[in-house]
């Protein structure tokens, strides 16, 4: 009688935990660890011991050495069965064709798996082998040590799937914000000893000058950066300090041509510096002609700093009760005071009107808001922030400190919409150049994005931790370039990408 004809051309490949033994190959090497029944024709069936004269000492050994292998790979993802068993079921059909042929002289196929038998010295390497997609799913096996010794599946460590709803992308249609801008940490700036108060953009370059309660400024380049210790981030040192103040420094704005920069501070004072080049040595000694002087007149901290390029004005708002507009190139007495009586309250924060650069608009710590034309002097309108249910005493300061919100008319001075912003108090706003959303940092430690036409938060991300129950001070969008910042208690400040 003849044995059975077995089924087990080289490069047939087994989708169990092994593969089939290779005839051509001593017992002592087999291909895996596990064994399937042979295929045989329906009328030369007999006991399997027949058509597998394998040395019993020989399956003991390996399937100990099977459970050794096991024991060190517990918790390691096995691959779904119906893959498996899809992926057996294309095996099969592939080897319908070739059933008929001797083993010694196997059909060849252009992906198949094909062992190097020429170089006994070698470890047995295999090719890629691409299966027939079913199921809506595609399977790529090939040599990969990285997913062996991940998985432990002998030739089934290089399988991969193709996952088609990693492509699916949400509804775009049903979102207006789909295609806007995501923001990314990019870059922490460390070197302050004390909380950053204030930051700002350079008009065109990528440099950052950010304020801190460590009495200095620090100006950053963006481009000048190295590896930093200990972490796949990179990091930035400061390429200049800012030495003048007597006293923590508060706000911080730089003009349009990036030219010059002016500084508030708890002293009082305003300082006036030339803009070092960004590309200077960060190890050259301090250079003296950087200030160019200090504009006087507040008695007391300078809260706000804003520049205007349509007059090359400077406008400042102090704990005194006044605002002042000064003119920016030189150091001469202010040129006009706002609220010299104090009639209004003690202002806040200052900004400029985007849409009449003649107006300027200051907040109070009464609830008062401000609306002047710098030319005349006058007062414009006057509004209040206090919210329609909130009784007439209550407080209802502004300087960002609320966790609303609000939105107010300039030409009617009534408020037009208010919402719930943060957990904490709001303490910074930024509107980006094109107008199109708000950026909002609060002392919840998060920053978020609002979408200024329907008013909704389209990005949240957390940016600083908290410090005396402070966090985030200020946020900052870059006037012409791909950036935002902001500047934490933590004595951080923070790039987004």
């Amino acid at each position: 009688l003849s044995p059975p004809r077995l089924l087990t051309p080289p490069e047939r490949l087994s989708c169990s935990r092994g593969g089939l033994r290779d005839p051509a190959r001593p017992p002592q090497q087999p291909l895996g660890f596990g064994f399937v029944p042979p295929c045989v024709d329906k009328d030369e069936q007999g006991p399997i011991s027949e058509a597998w004269d394998v040395d019993p000492g020989l399956i003991t050994k390996l399937k100990e050495q099977y459970k050794k292998e096991r024991k060190g790979k517990k918790g390691v993802k096995r691959p779904n069965r119906s893959k498996l068993q899809d992926m057996l079921a294309n095996l099969r059909d592939g080897e319908d064709l070739s059933h008929m042929q001797p083993p010694s002289t196997p059909q060849s196929r252009p992906n198949a798996a094909r062992f190097n038998e020429h170089e006994p010295n070698r470890t047995d390497e295999v090719e890629a082998l691409t299966f027939p997609p079913t199921s809506g799913k595609s399977f790529i096996m090939g040599a990969d040590e990285a997913m062996e010794s991940e998985l432990g599946l002998g030739e089934l460590a290089g399988l991969t799937v193709a996952n088609e709803a990693d492509s699916l992308a949400y509804d775009i249609g049903n979102n207006k914000d789909a295609m806007r801008k995501t923001w990314n940490p990019k870059f922490t700036l460390r070197s302050h000893f004390d909380g950053i108060r204030a930051l700002t953009f350079h008009p065109v370059e990528p440099v950052l000058v950010t304020a801190s309660e460590d009495h200095t400024l620090k100006m950053w380049n963006l481009q000048k950066t190295a590896p930093a210790k200990k972490s796949t981030s990179l990091d930035v040192e400061p390429i200049y300090t800012f030495r003048a103040h007597r006293g923590a420094v508060l706000s911080v704005v730089m003009s349009t041509s990036g030219e010059q920069c002016f500084s508030g501070g708890v002293d009082g004072t305003i300082q006036c510096w030339n803009t070092p080049n960004p590309n200077i040595d960060p190890y050259d000694s301090y250079d003296a002609s950087m200030l160019r002087g200090e504009l006087c007149g507040h008695t007391d901290s300078v809260w706000g700093l804003v520049y205007s390029s349509a007059h090359q004005r400077l406008l400042s708002c102090s704990a005194d009760g006044t605002v002042r507009l000064w003119d920016a190139n030189t150091t001469s007495p202010a040129l006009a005071v706002f609220n010299e009586d104090k009639n209004l309250g003690v202002p806040s924060s200052v900004d400029l009107v985007c849409s009449d650069p003649a107006h300027l608009v200051t907040s109070f710590t009464n609830g008062q808001i401000g609306l002047f034309n710098m030319e005349t002097r006058q007062l414009i309108t006057q509004s209040e922030s206090r919210s329609a249910g909130q009784p007439a005493g209550s407080p209802c300061q502004i300087n960002k400190e609320d966790r609303h919100i609000k939105f107010f008319d300039n030409n009617s001075g009534k408020m037009i919409h208010s919402m719930v912003a943060h957990l904490d108090a709001v303490t910074s706003l930024a509107v980006d150049p094109n107008g199109l959303y708000l950026m909002s940092g609060s002392h919840d430690c998060s920053i978020r994005l609002w979408n200024l036409e329907s008013k909704t938060c389209i990005q949240e991300f957390t940016a600083h931790r908290k410090k005396s129950e402070e966090s985030i001070h200020d946020v900052a969008f870059h006037p012409s370039k791909c950036y935002i910042a902001s500047a934490g208690a933590d004595a951080l400040a923070k790039v987004f990408v």
